[in-house]
């Protein structure tokens, strides 16, 4: 018979189970969407001070926080921000549900807020109520600098009342916000739109100022020429800034009750000492907008620096079937405002580098470690720790690195004897101390 020779192969065949192989996975590069961006950790010191400070200063000036839903029936948009508007003819994001609801992604707060007011019976709260939100936003809009297809916004809004100082009020808390947060120089823009009564005629003017030269508008601005022609006054186009910038002032065309509520809303700035720029051909791109309208800018001037936008609107509440109720209201961008936070150098302090440190070493150490650790947190001490590291060097390391005051030490021996060493980061001074004193022994320390 003929003997087969035993190959390496047939041996480890026999003799010992072969290593069991790797799954095989389908691999794909995962990045982020187009026009969205994360906030990584090393930024959220911007983003914490920016909502600590406009929750601080809703509080102090009475507005009270709602947050609505990240979705609306579209009508809601449509009908409150406007057909005509580019948000809702370009920009926004639509959802078909399984039930054949058409519903939108928010593209602003304003008619969300509307909304509650009416459905929860807010008019029967004393008045004005004074509401004040922070969130995401969705348009699906061309991404460019500062400008986010899911982007974050505060708004403050002032409903059910129809005097000037709401309008001056809303301008106030935003620069009271820039003022806290530290930016230099902010500079308001504001202008009268007028309202029912008197924006007809001014329309009549605007469309005979472009009539003859409806051939050189841009395609959005034909439609707006039909459409909605204070929109022709808020185009970004060169050729349509040239011919805007002739056009007659709003102003001129005001009854007397808008001419003495903007002068009433221009007194309160004065009494205030908020510096103000008139801007006649300021009309802003909603169509619910009456009377005042204003903008404020950064450092740079132009239509992607845009800080705050805001303005009166006396007949939302109305055209959702609500009581006629006046109201005025603002949203600023925190992108924006964070980007400009960068570009004037403003510094933001970070506090959250734990001034303790505890280092543990062997099992035990770390079993009596996780407990004190614990025991710090219900004290309100925040501590730092590296519990997956297992040398004192590289514990150490990351404590010095942290900046931590002092570290507690934590091995074998001292859990065995319930005891634990403190030591001076700044001095490497060192002392044992039974464990069960150690809290009231660091809240001492920290003190000095």
């Amino acid at each position: 018979m003929t003997q087969v020779k035993k190959t390496k192969k047939t041996a480890s065949r026999r003799g010992r189970p072969s290593k069991p192989r790797k799954p095989k996975f389908a691999k794909i590069k995962v990045q982020l969407p187009k026009g969205v961006h994360d906030i990584l950790p090393e930024e959220q010191a911007y983003w914490e001070k920016f909502r600590t400070i406009v929750s601080q200063v809703a509080k102090n000036y009475g507005f009270q926080r709602i947050d609505v839903p990240i979705f609306e029936d579209i009508r809601l948009y449509q009908k409150g921000t406007g057909l005509s508007t580019d948000i809702v003819q370009k920009e926004i994001y639509t959802i078909k549900t399984r039930g054949e609801e058409i519903l939108a992604l928010r593209p602003e707060f304003t008619p969300g807020i509307v909304r509650a007011y009416i459905e929860h019976g807010m008019k029967n709260l004393p008045q004005p109520v004074k509401l004040f939100t922070t969130g995401s936003l969705f348009r699906h809009d061309k991404p460019q600098a500062g400008r986010y297809r899911q982007f974050n916004q505060i708004d403050f809004e002032i409903i059910g009342d129809h005097s000037g100082v709401s309008d001056a009020q809303i301008i106030q808390v935003f620069l009271t916000i820039f003022r806290k947060l530290g930016l230099k120089k902010p500079e308001l823009f504001i202008n009268s739109i007028g309202c029912s009564i008197c924006v007809p005629d001014y329309k009549k003017a605007l469309l005979t100022h472009y009539r003859r030269d409806i051939n050189n508008l841009c395609f959005d601005c034909k439609k707006r020429y039909k459409e909605n022609p204070l929109r022709l006054l808020d185009c970004k186009k060169e050729r349509c800034k040239k011919l805007a910038s002739k056009a007659p002032h709003v102003i001129d065309f005001l009854c007397d009750e808008c001419k003495n509520h903007f002068k009433e809303v221009l007194e309160f700035l004065d009494e205030m000492d908020i510096a103000y720029n008139l801007n006649p051909y300021l009309v802003r791109g909603l169509d619910y907008y009456t009377k005042t309208v204003f903008e404020i800018f950064g450092q740079e001037k132009g239509s992607q620096s845009t800080l705050v936008g805001g303005g009166r609107y006396d007949n939302l509440v109305e055209m959702f079937k609500g009581k006629s109720t006046p109201a005025v209201g603002a949203a600023a961008g925190m992108e924006r405002i964070i980007e400009e936070l960068k570009k004037q150098d403003v510094k933001v302090v970070k506090n959250d580098k734990p001034r303790v440190f505890i280092i543990q070493l062997g099992d035990l150490g770390k079993k009596k470690s996780l407990k004190l650790f614990e025991e710090f947190q219900k004290n309100n001490i925040k501590v730092g720790e590296a519990f997956s590291k297992p040398s004192i060097k590289s514990q150490l390391r990351i404590a010095d690195k942290l900046g931590s005051e002092l570290a507690l030490i934590l091995g074998q021996k001292e859990a065995l004897e319930n005891s634990i060493i403190i030591r001076d980061m700044v001095s490497g001074a060192q002392e044992t101390i039974p464990l069960e004193k150690i809290i009231n022994e660091v809240k001492k320390r920290l003190k000095k």
